[in-house]
């Protein structure tokens, strides 16, 4: 039983380069109609460190009509999930231009109390902007996806209420960064964990779902429509290793393609998606939560996701939330979701 959550990172560019109006609004509003003409719904990881700095700061007018979108996506019942780049928190402004603190960017290596300031922080203004108080999100993102070393950051996160992460993509590695999801390739759909996002342990209070990924060869990753989304996204100390760092990440056999909606083609994401019907019908009972990601930035294509959509429907595959997931796992037999290879068999 296949479930598509489709999962949005709300934000601009790594290194702040970007009008929020046309990196986040505007891509955020025409997706939303889209989702709404299906009547479906996707999770809003919104990047909450970036939107602190740019109201506190006053450096971009359009933050008030990002603040009330948050607010009208989550009154429609779209998830929002929190998303962080910590490097955002110390960031200043001056002449036109960011300048981020590159020293925060991994959460996972801060010190405890350093990770516990940035959390609340963040789940403050969060909370401000929703205008709701008790609000807790119940899903996490980690910005760039650095979710390791996992335990001290998700102990944090866990005694703040949240439950849910969806930083781990299968075969993920980055060597600038120490970030290695290679082991999690032999996981199931998800997994219970504590200590470590990719170590399933059945007695773990986080759930983990996946960003959905296929290994494939890595020239296969040289799309013209990903070729044109280099612009901006991040950043480095140290710029010609992170370039020899990055061509290392690609010189394997096999590298993980994400089922991302914003950078790959129609053709593309139904070949994926087709993939995953061929295994379910080996093991339909199982339930299936495949994640799909997108940005805000990149976001330039209305009619693949609005088609691709139609193909879900066309299969009867529902379009779901990480919240609407979790509430089925919650309440089931929770060590088989961390058996390799399988999912956890859900009963209605």
């Amino acid at each position: 039983m296949i479930e598509c959550i489709f999962t949005l990172d709300y934000e601009i560019y790594g290194n702040g380069t970007g009008s929020l109006k046309e990196l986040v609004y505007e891509p955020a509003e025409r997706l939303r109609e889209i989702f709404q003409k299906w009547n479906a719904r996707f999770v809003n990881f919104v990047e909450v460190a970036e939107f602190e700095r740019i109201d506190a700061l006053g450096t971009d007018a359009d933050i008030d009509l990002v603040k009330r979108q948050i607010r009208e996506l989550h009154r429609d019942g779209f998830e929002t999930g929190l998303h962080l780049h910590p490097q955002w928190c110390n960031a200043s402004f001056a002449d036109g231009r960011w300048t981020l603190d590159y020293s925060e960017y991994n959460l996972c290596t801060l010190p405890q109390k350093r990770i516990a300031e940035v959390v609340g922080n963040s789940l403050n203004y969060l909370r401000y902007v929703l205008d709701d108080p008790g609000f807790t999100p119940l899903s996490f993102r980690a910005g760039n996806w650095l979710f390791q070393p996992t335990k001290t950051a998700a102990d944090v996160l866990a005694r703040n209420g949240i439950r849910v992460d969806s930083s781990v993509f299968k075969g993920g590695l980055q060597h600038s960064h120490g970030l290695d999801y290679r082991s999690a390739l032999g996981n199931g759909d998800f997994w219970s964990f504590s200590s470590d996002a990719t170590k399933p342990d059945p007695m773990g209070h986080w759930m983990e779902i996946p960003i959905y990924t296929e290994m494939v060869r890595p020239w296969r990753m040289a799309t013209s429509k990903r070729m044109g989304m280099g612009a901006g996204l991040g950043n480095t100390q140290q710029p010609a290793l992170g370039k020899l760092n990055r061509m290392r990440d690609f010189l394997r056999f096999s590298y993980p393609r994400k089922f991302d909606f914003c950078r790959m083609t129609l053709d593309e994401l139904v070949a994926m998606m087709n993939t995953v019907i061929a295994k379910d019908r080996q093991d339909s009972a199982s339930f299936k939560p495949i994640v799909a990601i997108g940005h805000t930035k990149d976001f330039n294509d209305p009619q693949t996701v609005d088609s691709f959509l139609g193909f879900l429907r066309e299969k009867g595959i529902r379009v779901s939330t990480l919240a609407s997931a979790y509430s089925q796992l919650s309440g089931t037999d929770r060590q088989r979701a961390s058996s390799p290879a399988s999912a956890l068999t859900v009963k209605f």
